[in-house]
């Protein structure tokens, strides 16, 4: 249901029409598989996810231009002293990225991986979501498509992240309003937030969800009011992977309050998505359970900055090399045991 005119019209429509998986190229994976110098089965999820490249290129398991996108945007909501960090942090940071300073440098480093880093506005913070809306709809959805233009260039494998001081308060505020419960389920530590902090960090949450109560049942419209740029930009290179049939992997606990939002407007949204870890925050869990997915690593982080979904790279291209490159029973001259 459109709730304020056109400016969400043809993201409706995208999500009403969304491209599914091939099917004949899963099969070709899992033939191969059945013939590869292994016992059926061995090597577990590894198997799953090359099935799950074909699925979503059209082709047979490869990674051959992957790309970490990282999207930083700054938020009103910081004014209610929800982070230790001031707002200053984000713009510094993505300096940071830029000179090859940040952790997420080494991995991709580490892993070979392409990096694009995206400034969203950063001088002018959202809206205070405790106060006023965070983003107009016409601005919304204009940077749900900037996000959509992340994937411009080629990639055949994106993975999702973020910066932005007071970003895991409003990833909170977009679970509460999705799945309700308390505040205190989806609030955690973020940078640090603790005691009187952290306080102040459920109560601006709990607000938030009181003063847009009446305008959460779209999630569209909860996007806008409850989220910021950065997660707009990545709801919109999510949808945008999916219409170009590129693999997604997802970060952690504010990159997924992203694909939440898309789920929410269509359960089969994230269909071409995988979750790269499991986020420290206590509510991260709750949240990849209720997107039905597992995690692939589980490493105690919350950094952000698409750090784990990097790491779950390395995991998705060994994927496909094992698949392309071992060789089957035949051409080693192992017997298959049949």
């Amino acid at each position: 249901m459109a709730t304020s005119g056109l400016p969400f019209d043809d993201i409706r429509e995208l999500l009403d029409n969304l491209p599914g998986p091939d099917m004949a190229a899963v099969q070709a994976v899992r033939e191969r598989n059945s013939v590869l110098t292994k016992p059926p089965g061995a090597l577990g999820r590894l198997e799953e996810i090359a099935e799950w490249l074909a699925a979503w290129t059209g082709r047979p398991p490869a990674v051959t231009r992957p790309l970490v996108a990282v999207f930083a945007g700054n938020h009103g909501v910081t004014k209610q002293g929800v982070s230790p960090f001031p707002a200053e942090v984000t713009a510094q940071m993505v300096e940071n990225f830029a000179a090859g300073g940040a952790a997420i440098n080494q991995i991709c480093i580490a892993n070979d991986l392409g990096l694009k880093v995206f400034d969203l506005a950063l001088e002018f913070p959202t809206g205070d979501i405790t106060e006023e809306a965070a983003l107009d709809e016409r601005s919304c959805a204009a940077t749900m498509a900037f996000g959509m233009e992340a994937i411009a260039g080629g990639t055949d494998l994106l993975c999702i992240g973020e910066m932005g001081i007071g970003n895991t308060t409003i990833a909170a505020a977009i679970y509460y309003g999705l799945y309700g419960g308390q505040a205190e389920d989806w609030v955690g530590p973020g940078t640090g937030a603790q005691g009187e902090g952290l306080r102040r960090k459920i109560d601006a949450v709990e607000k938030a969800v009181h003063l847009h109560r009446q305008h959460l049942g779209d999630p569209l419209e909860l996007l806008r009011r409850l989220g910021g740029r950065e997660i707009a930009a990545m709801s919109g290179a999510i949808l945008a992977a999916r219409m170009e049939r590129i693999p997604v992997i997802i970060d952690g606990f504010v990159a997924t309050s992203a694909a939440a939002v898309l789920h929410a407007a269509n359960p089969a949204a994230l269909d071409h998505c995988i979750v790269g870890h499991v986020s420290a925050e206590p509510g991260h869990m709750k949240a990849i359970e209720r997107l039905q997915k597992t995690p692939l690593l589980a490493m105690g982080m919350r950094l952000g900055e698409g750090t784990g979904a990097a790491l779950a790279a390395g995991i998705v291209k060994s994927a496909a090399l094992c698949h392309s490159g071992m060789a089957t029973f035949e051409q080693a001259g192992v017997s298959d045991g049949k």
